[in-house]
């Protein structure tokens, strides 16, 4: 809800890399946000326009965005919020023309994991923070692509826009 870990795949889909931590913008009427100065030329809010920059620039094939269930794999609220924001990246590629597929992902376990790493890595607990959700999304994308190859299709659900209801506007 804070923060948006990006990462990035080489173009052969092999490795995941991190690339970036976007603060989160909710959108108008949502949670904890005023929704101030949160949109861009586009009509979308910064962090959502800033993903969209970074799918232009990288020419991506497909955006996976984290879904976070539960452990039981029921879905939540913030599943509703993740589902709503993905249905809003749909949008925004669409606008920018970009053919990019939006693609759910399960990420239950991927910040516990993503700690685990930076702690084995020698990195202090207190310094986690900054990297965090780029370290899940680099888990997040590396399970994505390692999917995508044991099965020879693209992973998780895709996201159309219309079947996706934004419970923030």
């Amino acid at each position: 809800m804070a923060r948006i870990g990006l990462a990035a795949s080489d173009p052969d889909g092999l490795v995941a890399t991190p690339v970036e931590t976007v603060p989160r913008v909710l959108a108008p009427g949502g949670k904890g946000s005023s929704g101030k100065g949160t949109k861009s030329a586009r009509g979308t809010t910064a962090d959502v326009a800033r993903i969209v920059a970074e799918a232009e620039e990288r020419f991506a094939a497909v955006a996976y965005v984290g879904l976070p269930r539960h452990l039981s794999g029921k879905e939540g609220a913030a599943t509703a919020d993740a589902r709503a924001f993905a249905a809003r990246l749909v949008v925004a590629l669409a606008a920018a023309g970009q053919a990019a597929e939006v693609r759910l992902v399960d990420e239950r376990m991927t910040t516990v994991s993503a700690h685990q790493a930076l702690h084995a890595a020698g990195r202090k607990s207190k310094r986690h923070r900054s990297v965090i959700d780029q370290a899940a999304a680099v888990i997040i994308l590396q399970s994505a692509l390692d999917a995508e190859r044991a099965k020879g299709e693209r992973a998780g659900e895709l996201v159309e826009a219309r079947t996706v209801p934004d419970t923030h506007e």
